[in-house]
């Protein structure tokens, strides 16, 4: 049952609420480095792989996919629970145009991205309990049923999402589409001027491969990528240090619309 709201939805705290792991979750400055894991880890899938090279921009428009990406996430977990079904309900359509609606491949995208989000967090310092993790992928087959899948058949807990992928790995693959998407993220293109000129194409390396370095162990070794760091020693490292250099900037420019909008329809602090 959707929360009690006025017509306005003013005082709707969407389908989480503050209260949530899931605001704690997505609110963490580890969500930057969690979603090209995500990217990463989606791509050794094939048949999802696939989708991706013949229906998305993302090597033609790599920034505004991220950007169309995070205000989802950031509307589905911030919004009032209208806005967050109005996303969904787009997402549904354009599965359902482009035949991206097969509830096996919706169901890895989902669980790729809730574990990213959940264990780059983790392993970058967020501190949550087993509880806590295990509540957290509870909370998120909401979400899931938001993209159409039942969500009885998602994982939701830290031991189910654990078995979900042990039993995938027999399907997974990196195709050469696979591998020249991973290039694409970890060396995208730069004007000349901004990746000489600035410190901009070492940064993203920098960025990107250490959310290739998050990637789990049987991942990184489909992946085999020559000269890209794989330990998870200094994966963890690069996460903990980027978490905390963005914890120590002002959160109305660490936090997106989504999440100062909550706060101010809900007035929270």
């Amino acid at each position: 049952m959707a929360p009690a709201c006025d017509r306005r939805g003013v005082s709707d705290p969407g389908l989480y609420g503050p209260g949530s792991v899931t605001w704690r979750v997505h609110a963490d400055p580890s969500m930057a480095l969690a979603g090209l894991r995500a990217l990463f880890l989606q791509a050794v899938h094939p048949v999802a792989m696939a989708g991706v090279a013949q229906h998305s921009d993302f090597q033609a428009d790599p920034w505004g996919r991220l950007l169309r990406t995070a205000d989802y996430v950031g509307v589905t977990t911030y919004g009032t629970t209208l806005e967050a079904q109005r996303a969904g309900a787009r997402v549904r359509g354009i599965h359902r145009r482009l035949s991206l609606d097969d509830p096996h491949l919706l169901l890895w995208v989902h669980c790729v991205e809730v574990e990213s989000f959940l264990s780059t967090a983790v392993r970058s310092g967020l501190r949550l309990s087993r509880a806590d993790r295990d509540r957290y992928y509870a909370e998120q087959t909401r979400n899931a049923a938001l993209v159409g899948l039942d969500p009885t058949d998602v994982p939701s807990s830290v031991a189910e999402i654990d078995a979900y992928f042990e039993r995938m790995q027999p399907e997974l693959q990196v195709t050469p589409e696979a591998r020249r998407a991973a290039t694409f993220v970890l060396w995208p293109p730069m004007p000349s001027l901004v990746a000489v000129g600035t410190p901009a194409r070492a940064a993203w390396v920098a960025l990107a491969g250490a959310a290739f370095a998050m990637l789990p162990r049987w991942a990184r070794r489909l992946y085999r990528l020559p000269g890209v760091p794989t330990t998870d020693a200094a994966a963890t490292a690069a996460g903990l240090a980027l978490r905390s250099g963005l914890l120590v900037v002002p959160e109305r420019l660490r936090h997106g619309p989504a999440l100062r909008e909550a706060k101010a329809r809900l007035k929270i602090a």
